[in-house]
């Protein structure tokens, strides 16, 4: 790590698993620092991280980002961020986790993200589900896309 400079300490930067930044314990809520934030975040091997002078680690709970939203246009899914960005998601990358919770890749496949309850909700009205096989499928763009847990 790149020395930090003299009377300067890291901050304890925090996500949640509702997507809500923390700094040493307090919510994060200004819009423009939280854009900031989210807007410098990276990852690589060793974890989440925002690079200024020296690499702040950034402790995420589970994902850093939330669908709030979700909802088909023709023949696309549109997913709406805890960020209030909007964009097209990549049916392809929709993956069910623990506790049946599903997470979809975002940020042009950089970042994960988890589906929020009402974004879950969203996601089950468009799937169809075969109650023969157990197996529910999501049918887009002419192709079906499984829905099943992550091993």
């Amino acid at each position: 790590m790149d020395a930090l400079p003299a009377g300067w300490t890291l901050p304890d930067l925090s996500v949640d698993a509702a997507g809500e930044w923390y700094d040493g314990g307090v919510q994060v809520t200004h819009a423009g620092v939280l854009a900031n934030l989210r807007g410098n975040l990276r990852r690589d091997a060793d974890g989440y991280f925002i690079q200024t002078r020296v690499r702040i680690p950034v402790r995420v709970t589970d994902v850093p980002w939330v669908v709030t939203r979700l909802e088909r246009r023709e023949d696309t899914l549109v997913a709406w961020l805890n960020d209030e960005s909007v964009e097209t998601l990549d049916p392809g990358t929709l993956r069910i986790g623990p506790r049946d919770v599903p997470y979809c890749a975002v940020k042009r496949g950089a970042f994960e993200a988890r589906l929020s309850r009402a974004a879950t909700f969203q996601l089950w009205a468009l799937a169809h589900y075969d109650e023969t096989t157990g197996r529910g499928a999501l049918r887009v763009a002419g192709r079906e896309y499984v829905l099943v847990r992550a091993a």
